[in-house]
């Protein structure tokens, strides 16, 4: 399944975000917060954040 561009952006965004909004907070409990409530892999969102 091929995932729009809008919303692979929007979720880059997103995660971003919360990372800045939460850094007050160790990363690994960010990570495991955006994995329950994005559902993504924590692979995902390190590569994500890496970009």
């Amino acid at each position: 399944m091929k995932r729009s561009k809008e919303l692979l952006d929007r979720r880059k965004k997103f995660i971003h975000n919360y990372v800045e909004d939460n850094s007050a907070k160790q990363m690994k409990v960010i990570i495991n917060e955006l994995v329950d409530k994005l559902f993504i892999s924590e692979k995902t969102i390190y590569n994500i954040l890496k970009q």
